[in-house]
């Protein structure tokens, strides 16, 4: 929830957050440009790619930061501004998160009944990643970058683990942050067109795909499942982004543990393996330059409980008058009290954070107190979930990668020392985590 700039003259507090009115103004503009797109088909012959508003609005975002930065008017955005976007997006996560807890409250009896399917395919998740894009990276003459870049997703406690036991400066830690970064950039839009094309095969029940969806990244599980539910019937739109939502979950909560334990190991081993084998064929490495451009950035202190309710509360505005109204037709009146909810339910999870002195995640605070609202063994839970249902969990979603879109200016530079192998390798792993995870789920199912 914590974030921070590199920049000196960008701070935390509500006045900074008030005085960047451009950042506010181009995403209000680019989400609501997204939207009136909307979904957009692209028949293949053998598969149909669906690209969603979500994703309409992360590309607009990018383009606009780096345009706009370049070009000096009244309007344009400034660094401080592109700054600021990172700190939106970290404090509007927990409306992400609320949301996405609401959503699995009410299908804890389905999940419970799913048994092996919903824990197995987690394996799926964890060994994807490195099976089909560890061989791929050696044979583009990749080292052990590969191992950093292979043997997760790369999200922020990936990074952690990797630099505490190699060091981000090492080639396991360029590996790491390559995969960060590439999956940061080109992430949703990466498992989006692999769901797309899987779901629109017609081979695979659409929840074993909504479980595949949970890939431990918030903004790749939400791409990957609204390509799911775009080719199911409306009335199983809640179900499968239940199911997805209760798969990410279980990545992110029991997935730093896995991957420090099992996967890690497990990518090293095989490296061993295989690298006197494939990697023979291609002499050098390639070489990623050491950069931090791409790190999770950090703040002196936690953010301001007052700033986390006004980016709440514009995060909330846009959804209700952008994406809920324009693309799923609900008024913005009649998701007020929903969007009210969510709000006070994030909220609430991050003040127990700060308040109980228990080294619990703000996260896990606001995805427990979100699924006893709607779990359906105390009365208030109908309600809730009637009340929730009308704030679209898609439409959440737009106007944060649109932010986060914006925030990837400061990126860029870094992005093009990567070179073209380990954004393959990346991809890849993006990629064969979504798969593995989907063929062990439909197994079991």
């Amino acid at each position: 929830m914590n974030g921070m700039t590199t920049d000196q003259t960008v701070q935390s507090g509500p006045l900074n957050l008030l005085k960047a009115w451009r950042l506010h103004l181009w995403v209000f503009i680019l989400t609501c440009v997204a939207e009136m797109i909307g979904s957009v088909s692209v028949p293949l012959g053998f598969a149909t790619i669906t690209i969603f508003p979500l994703v309409w609005g992360m590309l607009f975002g990018a383009a606009a930061g780096l345009v706009s930065t370049r070009v000096a008017t009244p309007v344009s955005l400034r660094r401080p501004d592109v700054q600021a976007a990172t700190i939106v997006i970290q404090a509007a996560v927990i409306m992400f998160v609320a949301k996405q807890s609401l959503l699995v409250g009410p299908l804890i009896p389905k999940l419970l009944s799913s048994g092996w399917a919903l824990c197995f395919q987690e394996i799926g998740h964890f060994f994807g990643t490195v099976l089909l894009a560890l061989p791929l990276a050696l044979l583009l003459g990749i080292k052990r970058e590969a191992i950093g870049a292979t043997f997760s997703v790369g999200r922020e406690q990936n990074l952690a683990i990797i630099g505490e036991r190699y060091g981000l400066n090492s080639p396991e830690g360029r590996g790491v942050m390559a995969e960060y970064i590439t999956g940061t950039v080109l992430g949703a839009l990466c498992v989006s067109i692999v769901a797309s094309c899987i779901t629109s095969s017609g081979l695979f029940n659409p929840l074993a795909l909504a479980m595949a969806s949970g890939v431990g990244s918030g903004s790749m599980m939400a791409a990957a499942a609204g390509a799911v539910a775009a080719y199911a019937p409306a009335r199983d739109t809640a179900e499968i982004l239940g199911f997805a939502a209760a798969s990410n979950l279980i990545t992110t909560t029991a997935g730093t543990y896995f991957t420090l334990l099992v996967s890690l190991p497990f990518t090293v081993f095989l490296y061993r393996v295989l690298e006197p084998r494939i990697g023979r064929f291609r002499h050098g490495a390639a070489r990623v330059t050491p950069t931090t451009a791409g790190t999770a950035v950090q703040e002196d202190g936690p953010l301001p409980f007052s700033s986390l309710v006004l980016i709440t509360a514009t995060v909330s505005i846009m959804t209700l008058l952008l994406g809920n109204w324009i693309t799923y037709g609900v008024a913005p009146w009649a998701a007020m009290t929903g969007a009210l909810c969510i709000i006070l339910t994030g909220l609430a999870g991050e003040g127990l954070h700060r308040l109980v002195p228990l080294r619990i995640p703000s996260v896990l605070w606001v995805t427990m107190l979100g699924m006893a609202l709607t779990a359906p063994y105390w009365p208030g839970a109908r309600w809730f979930a009637a009340c929730t249902q009308h704030v679209n969990f898609l439409a959440i979603v737009t106007p944060l990668l649109t932010y986060a879109g914006i925030s990837l200016t400061r990126d860029i530079p870094a992005f093009r020392q990567l070179g073209w192998r380990i954004v393959v390798v990346s991809l890849s792993a993006n990629a064969g985590t979504f798969i593995f995870a989907a063929l062990i789920a439909q197994f079991f199912i």
